[in-house]
């Protein structure tokens, strides 16, 4: 399927040509979307959202930013045909005899936000004020002022913004996301098109989506109309309190369609008190790379259901490592929060507070154990891989079973692709095509380091464990590999030809 990506003002949009529902980022508008929820309670349609509107309204602003764009001044080259023979003439003469003085032009952009203290805080989305040089916020009332950045987070797309009043502001508090239902009323405010305040209404669609805009999206969804302009808008429930802040929708065309998201208050409501506390946002690290829990691994490993998050690897030094956490081991559960899906234990272990020590619930070896994790802070950290060109070596063999052709480590192999003096395992030199392996990725280059959590250096080896489980009446094995994108686990099951 091919693309085009088309940048506007703040927001982004991806246009597919044909729509295809489970790559949900084609499509996907950085801009405003809406998603809020509700009370706890079921309540009847209202006859009028007049007066929460009234009530709310100046509380939020439009923001417009402007960047300096550099470019050329003077006069301009005269538009010629291509290939007309005047054409290299004109623009020798230009560039020789007409100074081109260097110039600044602004470009703007608008968006959302809203008043959280009288004091003159403002929430907005990061994506709204990234790389600004200017400001500007305009109140319900016409007034505009000059506002400066107090703190920003890429990786929920929030930023508090700081003025001056010189009036009475109009406020709004949080509310509690985790109370809102699927189906609840929401009411969206903004900036659409630079139109001004405009209010939208409609019901919470779903909650807990993720749309890979980061690492720890839990976003709500909603069909309340939003659109360019409406980034860094509340979302509030019936109630007046902020419950989403709108930041995506889903539109293949680049309008309104029905499906928006909102950061619900939960996530944004802890991030925007360290914003405006520390100017920046600390973040609990655990020093682990997780996988999902598959069915077929949750087979091997004896769980009764897939959830959890399954440690591919732990990095050393650690507070996972410190903690004797191993790879394989399955984390249910951290501090009073349970880990359902593996992309859960990210956010919970960030919203740790740096420093502190909880209990971590891990599944091992088909029994429950408890280990104490000190949490660290996160620190940004890069990683380069190295694509290797396979290449065959002597006394290799085939394991039928997995569609693999493997060999242990040698001095050649090692050097061949490029293995530390520290690598351990099995090197994968084939992979036969529509094998198991092949559909869960193996490559060859990769190195199998365990099978059913045993440790395993030649073929031979492997062939035993895969015996071992097919006596055992199961027909998936566990297998850990080390490849390009790291460490993990896999259940693959057994072909027996």
């Amino acid at each position: 399927m091919k693309r085009h990506m088309r940048i506007t003002g703040d927001t982004l949009t991806y246009l597919a040509r044909e729509a295809i529902p489970r790559k949900l980022l084609a499509g996907l508008l950085m801009i405003g979307v809406l998603a809020a929820s509700m009370p706890a309670e079921a309540r009847p349609a209202p006859k009028s959202f007049a007066d929460l509107a009234e009530k709310l309204l100046p509380a939020v602003v439009n923001i417009s930013t402007t960047q300096k764009v550099e470019g050329r001044g003077g006069v301009e080259i005269p538009q010629l045909p291509p290939g007309s023979p005047f054409e290299d003439f004109f623009k020798e003469f230009f560039e020789r005899n007409i100074p081109q003085e260097r110039s600044s032009r602004k470009s703007t952009s608008l968006g959302s936000g809203f008043v959280i203290d009288p004091k003159g805080y403002i929430v907005t989305n990061n994506h709204v004020i990234q790389d600004a040089d200017e400001i500007t916020v305009a109140f319900h009332n016409k007034k505009r002022l000059k506002a400066k950045v107090v703190g920003r987070d890429a990786k929920t797309d929030l930023a508090v913004l700081k003025v001056k009043p010189d009036h009475k502001l109009t406020y709004v508090p949080f509310g509690d996301s985790d109370k809102a239902r699927v189906g609840d009323w929401v009411v969206a405010i903004g900036n659409p098109f630079g139109l001004g305040g405009t209010v939208t209404a409609g019901i919470l669609s779903a909650r807990g989506r993720n749309i890979n805009a980061g690492p720890y999206d839990d976003f709500l969804q909603t069909d309340a109309s939003i659109n360019r302009g409406n980034s860094g808008g509340p979302m509030f429930n019936l109630k007046g309190e902020v419950i989403g802040i709108n930041t995506a929708i889903f539109s293949p065309s680049g309008g309104s369609v029905g499906i928006g998201f909102a950061i619900p208050s939960k996530v944004s409501d802890p991030v925007i008190r360290q914003l405006i506390k520390h100017g920046k946002v600390e973040r609990g690290w655990l020093g682990v790379h997780i996988q999902a829990v598959t069915p077929e691994i949750a087979e091997t490993l004896g769980l009764k259901e897939p959830h959890g998050a399954l440690v591919a690897s732990v990095i050393k030094g650690g507070p996972a490592e410190k903690a004797k956490i191993k790879p394989g081991d399955v984390i249910l559960k951290f501090g009073k929060r349970k880990v359902m899906k593996m992309r859960n234990l990210p956010r919970i272990v960030a919203e740790t507070e740096v420093g502190t020590t909880v209990n971590a619930e891990i599944w091992r070896e088909k029994k429950l154990i408890i280990r104490k994790v000190k949490v660290a802070k996160l620190e940004d950290q890069g990683e380069e891989m190295a694509a290797v060109t396979p290449k065959q070596s002597k006394g290799s063999k085939k394991v039928k079973a997995l569609g693999l052709t493997l060999s242990s480590i040698t001095p050649a192999l090692r050097k061949r692709f490029k293995f530390t003096k520290q690598a351990k395992g099995v090197v994968v030199l084939k992979v036969d095509k529509n094998s198991p392996a092949a559909e869960k990725g193996i490559r060859v280059g990769d190195l199998i380091d365990e099978v059913n959590q045993e440790e395993v250096s030649t073929p031979d080896h492997i062939e035993k464990e895969i015996q071992k489980v097919l006596k055992s009446g199961r027909k998936v094995v566990l297998v850990r590999v080390e490849g390009q994108g790291g460490g993990r686990f896999l259940g693959l099951r057994i072909d027996k030809g």
